[in-house]
C-alpha cells in the first residue's frame, strides 16, 4: 500500500486534481489517497464546488507519492511559506512527486526543481515560468520526467502524466488497462504537445 498526498487549496483546478486521481485511484494499485490542505475542511475549487480535505499540512509529511494541482491561485500559494515547506518535506521522502499545470510553477517556487527539466501550462507559460527562474523549463512537452519529479502541461495533460507514473511504478500493461477502463486515449509520447505550437512557443 502506497499513500498519496493530494494537495488542494482554494481555487484549485478541478481536472488538474480529479483527472490524475481517476487514474491513480484505480483500486488495483493499492494507493491510499489522502486529500491535504493547509487546514482540514471544505476547500472550494475554481469551479465552486467544495472538496473535503481530511488532513492538514501539519498532520504529517510521510507520504509515498504527492500530487500538486494547478489553478490561477496556485501562484498565490507560492507566497505561503507553510505550503512551500510542506512540499519540500514531503518531496524529501516521497518516491514520486507529480505536479500539473501551474502546480509545477508552485513546485518550482520551492527550489526543488532548480536545475531540473519541467513543464507547465502552455497558454500561461510565458507569464508564469519567471517565478521559478532556475528550472530548466521545457516549452514543448505533454509531460516531463526528471528523476522522481513528473510535471505536466495544462489540465488534461495531468492524466497522461499520471498514467506515465503508474507505468513507471507498476508496468506499462497495467497503466494501459487503467486508461482503457477509463475510456481514455493515453498520449504515451511525452513530446506530443500540440498546445505548445498553438501558444506560439515553438
Amino acid at each position: 500500500m502506497r499513500t498519496l498526498a493530494a494537495l488542494v487549496f482554494p481555487g484549485f483546478q478541478t481536472l488538474d486534481f480529479f483527472g490524475p486521481i481517476e487514474m491513480l485511484g484505480d483500486g488495483t494499485y493499492d494507493i491510499e489517497i489522502v486529500t491535504v490542505a493547509q487546514a482540514a475542511g471544505p476547500i472550494p475549487s475554481r469551479h465552486g464546488q467544495n472538496i473535503i480535505a481530511e488532513t492538514s499540512l501539519s498532520d504529517r509529511t510521510d507520504y509515498d507519492l504527492m500530487l500538486i494541482p494547478g489553478g490561477d491561485t496556485a501562484l498565490e500559494e507560492g507566497k505561503n511559506p507553510e505550503i512551500l515547506q510542506w512540499i519540500r518535506d514531503v518531496s524529501e521522502k516521497a518516491e514520486r512527486v507529480m505536479a500539473v499545470c501551474t502546480g509545477t510553477v508552485l513546485l518550482g517556487m520551492t527550489g526543488l526543481l532548480d536545475g531540473r527539466r519541467a513543464t507547465t501550462n502552455k497558454l500561461d507559460f510565458n507569464g508564469t515560468v519567471h517565478l521559478a527562474p532556475s528550472v530548466d523549463w521545457v516549452k514543448e512537452a505533454r509531460w516531463v520526467e526528471d528523476g522522481k519529479f513528473f510535471t505536466s502541461s495544462g489540465v488534461s495533460a495531468g492524466m497522461d502524466m499520471a498514467l506515465a507514473v503508474l507505468a513507471d511504478l507498476y508496468g506499462v500493461e497495467k497503466a494501459e488497462e487503467t486508461a482503457i477502463g477509463s475510456e481514455y486515449t493515453w498520449r504515451r509520447n511525452s513530446n506530443d504537445d500540440p498546445f505548445a505550437k498553438l501558444a506560439g512557443l515553438v
